[in-house]
This record gives C-alpha cells, structure tokens and sequence, in this order.
C-alpha cells in the first residue's frame, strides 16, 4: 500500500456552547489539516495522485466552508445575532470540534473520489484529531 499526505492551512472560529471550559467561549483557531491518501498500485506517472489534485479539492472546500468562517451548533442562541448583523457562519449538527471538521474534510474528499486514509486536524501545535474509516 502506497500513502501520500498533503497538508493545508486555514483558520477558523467557534465556540463549543456547553463545553464546561473555556472552549464554551468565542475564540479562534489556526489550524493544519494533514491529508492522507492511499493506493495498492500506482497510477500511469507512478503517483498515488498528484498533490495540487488534493489541494485543489480541498481548498476549493475549505475556502467555500470553513476557512475565516465562525462555525457554530445549529441551536447555539447567538445565531440570529449573527444573521441580524449579516455575519458569515456555518450552523452544523453536531458540534464545531476537531474531530467534527477533520470528519467533514475526510467525507469531501471521500465525495470527490479520493480514496482517503485519514484526516489529521492539528488544533494546535500539540493538540490534534484524527477521523478515518476502519
């Protein structure tokens, strides 16, 4: 089995609402995504796959998604102050964690055809999470 890693940047913003540490307070991130994707066999230029094909795929994401963005619960109250002053946000289901983002990177990829290993989110220098499927 072959792996290669891409890793992107991005910062975003959040709060976790009912995190009892100061997580559960708006603040921000800036943030490492490291991309793995895997193959038995190379392909006809002896890749896995060319980088830029997934740092195209995944900024193009990124950008449209979760970079410079505030990502909130969909209940947390402070939404429609938000809507009311035309602030950029992304509600999500489930809450705006490390491991929440590095699952949603990992199924756009997956989405898109890339045959991913793992998604790595490093929230900070020593702090990171990873989602992969068996």
């Amino acid at each position: 089995m072959y792996t290669i890693t891409k890793e992107v940047y991005f910062c975003y913003g959040h709060r976790l609402m009912n995190h009892p540490g100061k997580c559960r307070n708006l603040h921000g991130h800036s943030v490492k995504a490291s991309i793995s994707i895997e193959q038995e066999q190379l392909n006809d230029q002896a890749m896995v796959c060319d980088f830029s094909d997934i740092k195209d795929c995944v900024e193009a994401y990124i950008d449209l998604q979760l970079d410079h963005n505030f990502l909130l619960h969909k209940d947390d109250p402070i939404i429609p102050m938000l809507i009311a002053n035309k602030e950029r946000f992304l509600a999500l289901d489930e809450h705006p964690t490390a491991e929440v983002l590095s699952k949603m990177i990992y199924q756009h990829l997956k989405q898109a055809g890339f045959n991913v290993a793992q998604v790595v989110l490093w929230e900070t220098a020593s702090a990171a999470a990873c989602y992969r499927e068996s």
